[in-house]
């Protein structure tokens, strides 16, 4: 991809022991995070892979550096523009995690994390813990936090993450329920039955 060729302009260097210590490694791992996967190098080294995302992320070149642990033999840039290229790394990273959990291998990391029910358990009684999967109501940046969704009720639930949905996408939990159709639970047939003194609520008629 054209777009992207300036970034063969500098000379740069790479950590030895990215193997032990990565961007991507440590900001996966930070609190918070824990519904993130960790995207494979490879994937984010592929211009193909982030197409059109230099438009919508300020600081393009250094925060794709960032988060690929490269370091430009130029001068070191100011704190304020600094923080700003963080910034942008955080984003470009949520924007590029969106993309790769569609993917197949994607898909495997989540399936992994949802077995280990990392994402969190239903809270529906009758789904009797139920693991979900992490979802988004809108595939738009900035617009809702990330949610989960049920395969048991098919129900979706608002978590404590603070993380950004489209970094997950409307599309994940139903194409990976279509991938791998086995994780669907039966759907409950149980329903909570409002009483009173033991009484079943009857409700009026209209």
């Amino acid at each position: 991809m054209g777009e992207l060729s300036d970034r063969d302009d500098y000379e740069y260097t790479t950590s030895e022991d990215d193997a032990e210590y990565s961007w991507i490694g440590w900001f996966c791992s930070r609190k918070g995070h824990e519904f993130l996967c960790e995207v494979d190098r490879e994937f984010v080294e592929d211009n193909f892979n982030l197409y059109g995302l230099r438009a919508l992320v300020p600081h393009y070149n250094e925060a794709l550096d960032m988060i690929l642990d490269i370091e430009r033999m130029e001068e070191a840039p100011s704190d304020d523009r600094q923080a700003k290229i963080e910034s942008s790394a955080e984003y470009l990273y949520g924007l590029i995690h969106a993309r790769f959990v569609l993917t197949s291998a994607g898909l495997n990391a989540v399936l992994e994390k949802f077995y280990n029910a990392e994402y969190g358990r239903c809270p529906r009684v009758f789904c009797k813990d139920q693991p979900v999967l992490p979802a988004a109501i809108s595939d738009i940046p900035h617009e809702e936090a990330v949610k989960v969704f049920c395969p048991s009720c098919e129900d979706m639930y608002a978590t404590r993450s603070r993380l950004d949905g489209a970094f997950f996408t409307t599309s994940l939990p139903h194409l990976l329920i279509l991938q791998y159709p086995d994780i669907r639970p039966p759907k409950p047939a149980e329903r909570y039955v409002a009483r009173i003194y033991g009484y079943r609520i009857h409700k009026p008629k209209k």
